[in-house]
């Protein structure tokens, strides 16, 4: 196999495995784009070819999906992903509904809400743990993989950003003498040289590519935090054991916990001060500490917020791999290899450009110390060294996010009650399992108590929901604005007195009724006073933009844009009603917004229709 081209890779593939490929891509960062498009227009072109495709999160650029929406967008993604980024081509014949009966694509996890609707992605849906993809990818007859990797050292690869499934799929592949399969790596310049079980010598792979790819990294746009997400993220920063293990996900809440746990470190005092006025009902497993002896990362996603805490000196807590020499670590003795230990594991990386940046500019002492491996060793206590990785843990907290919990305790995470699915079950379960597993390990969910739709204000905790992630037997702690809510080890009861203490006051009479009605809370029972008083404007008089602004990692917005993008979300909401728009027309005045209005082309309308939106807008930024 020597053909220099994409299309030559492809023929030399083909052949090889006589026009039958199941082919199994990496989650996110790790696809080979461009690579993965030669595979699908080549299956496209001749129908004799049959190609499955397996994989999850298909990583794409937004669709805007009205005009204002795309001039606001497009300038900032052209800036932002340059003007030639390699779209997946599978992901746009996905979405039109024009796949050719000879190509499918099958997924264990999207891109949050991206599937919603689309009849075919929803069909082709599998749900898995991911300790369990591996096996299912190979179940389906996997015979080829494609991945980006690192550029070698020392006569070494690193699998970089995605070694999570891959390691173990490769194990598994490799005792299937019978089957025909190829393992391919393109080497990407710009990934970095990853330590850990990611580290592999060439002999892992049957090619490797070292074509340019020609496909920048996939920058994450750092997007805004709102108040509501602060108080979440406040709240759970209480529950972190200093000394202590943290798993966090991706998306505003956790870098509203990051925000909160660097400012529980740096300004301890605040950080009291501002829990004493608020008041918040008390939780035994409460640490206000600032982290004198750090924290370790284990987590599935390694991402921007481990290395703002490691930047703020939070992230610090070595790990061995060395039972006894883990032992003496947590027994507090000074170690002759301190230094020397490991403060992140991760499964795969994601994140946005700095976070890359960040990770290729590790020094030679640093590198060694963030290390990646497959989830069959991050997600999981049964990899043969369980006694190690509980010693590595300890203090673990596994803090995810939910949609929706239920009365007494099952998480909705990942689909809607007509079992369309919104994202997947990804490793959820798995560190949720963990926890009930460990000694002093706690899983906490973080949600919002309320959201919006359909132009109204609904609640988060629920009386039930026809399907659940995380069942109510693995209960445990779940986090809102309003508080903290541990349900371990609590009766049915006391699992609803203690939500209705983190639920928003509108919705407690009627959460009670149904309990009362159901047999499962007594009939004598009141909501306490404290839980009478979780309302927005209650929230609002703690978490003011001094203290907890929209973007607390940077922005990748210019300042007009960040002015902009609440306003565009404003006037999104506002459009269900269509007196309030009405209104809102009457009161603007463009004038008072020449540069955001230009920004949209709205400075001079030149429709009816361009003179409406400008008023609009201008309200919404008033």
């Amino acid at each position: 196999m020597e053909s220099p081209t994409l299309d030559g890779v492809v023929e030399d593939t083909l052949e090889f495995l006589d026009g039958h490929i199941v082919m199994g891509l990496p989650l996110a960062l790790g696809k080979p784009n461009r690579l993965v498009n030669a595979f699908y227009a080549r299956a496209c072109a001749d129908p004799s070819i049959q190609l499955e495709i397996i994989t999850a999160l298909s990583l794409d650029l937004p669709e805007p999906d009205h005009w204002l929406q795309e001039r606001f967008l497009r300038p900032f993604l052209d800036r932002h992903f340059g003007t030639d980024y390699p779209r997946l081509d599978y992901l746009a014949d996905l979405r039109d509904g024009r796949m050719p009966d000879n190509v499918s694509v099958t997924e264990f996890y999207f891109q949050s809400g991206a599937a919603l609707g689309n009849r075919l992605r929803q069909r082709r849906y599998i749900s898995s743990n991911y300790t369990h993809v591996a096996r299912d990818l190979a179940d389906r007859g996997v015979n080829l993989t494609l991945q980006l990797i690192s550029p070698p050292q020392s006569g070494y690869y690193s699998l970089s950003c995605n070694p999570d499934v891959s390691l173990d799929l490769k194990k598994r592949l490799d005792r299937l003498d019978d089957r025909k399969r190829l393992t391919l790596g393109q080497v990407h310049p710009e990934l970095p040289f990853m330590h850990g079980d990611a580290v592999v010598d060439a002999a892992f792979f049957d090619r490797v590519v070292e074509l340019d790819p020609a496909q920048p990294l996939f920058g994450l746009p750092r997007t805004p935090v709102e108040l509501q997400d602060h108080a979440v993220g406040f709240h759970a920063s209480r529950l972190v054991a200093d000394e202590g293990t943290l798993q966090i996900g991706i998306g505003s809440l956790a870098d509203a916990l990051v925000h909160s746990l660097i400012l529980r470190h740096r300004d301890n005092a605040g950080y009291r001060e501002l829990l004493g006025t608020m008041d918040p009902a008390p939780c035994a497993l409460e640490d206000r500490r600032p982290f004198e002896q750090g924290l370790y990362g284990a987590s599935e996603l390694f991402m921007d917020g481990f290395m703002h805490l490691y930047r703020a000196g939070i992230l610090s807590r070595e790990v061995f791999d060395d039972e006894a020499l883990q032992r003496r670590a947590n027994a507090g003795e000074t170690l002759a290899e301190a230094g020397t230990g490991a403060v992140m594991d991760g499964g795969f990386f994601l994140g946005s450009f700095g976070f890359y940046d960040f990770l290729n500019a590790l020094s030679a002492e640093e590198r060694p110390r963030f290390r990646m491996h497959g989830v069959g060793r991050i997600n999981q206590l049964y990899g043969g060294d369980e006694a190690l990785e509980i010693a590595q843990r300890k203090n673990a907290r596994f803090i995810n996010t939910c949609m929706m919990v239920t009365a007494t305790g099952a998480a909705v995470s990942d689909g809607l009650a007509d079992h369309q699915v919104v994202s997947g079950v990804g490793g959820q379960y798995n560190f949720v399992a963990m926890a009930h597993a460990m000694e002093g390990g706690r899983s906490i969910l973080m949600l919002r108590s309320t959201r919006e739709s359909g132009g109204k204000r609904v609640s988060n905790i629920v009386w039930d929901y026809p399907q659940c992630t995380i069942p109510r037997h693995l209960r445990d702690v779940f986090v809102t604005e309003y508080g903290i809510a541990d349900l371990r080890g609590k009766t049915d009861e006391e699992c609803i007195q203690t939500l209705v203490g983190v639920m928003d006051a509108q919705f407690q009479d009627e959460f009670v009724a149904r309990a009362r009605s159901a047999g499962k809370l007594a009939r004598d029972w009141q909501i306490p006073a404290r839980a009478r008083r979780n309302t927005r404007q209650q929230l609002a008089q703690h978490f003011d933009r001094g203290r907890f602004p929209a973007y607390p990692f940077g922005s990748d917005f210019t300042e007009l844009e960040r002015k902009l993008v609440p306003a565009l979300k404003r006037l999104r909401a506002l459009s269900r009603s269509k007196p309030r728009l009405l209104a809102a027309a009457f009161r603007g005045r463009p004038e008072r917004h020449p540069d955001a209005l230009a920004r949209l082309g709205l400075d001079q309308p030149r429709s009816l229709t361009e003179k409406l939106y400008a008023r609009l807008l201008a309200a919404m930024l008033d």
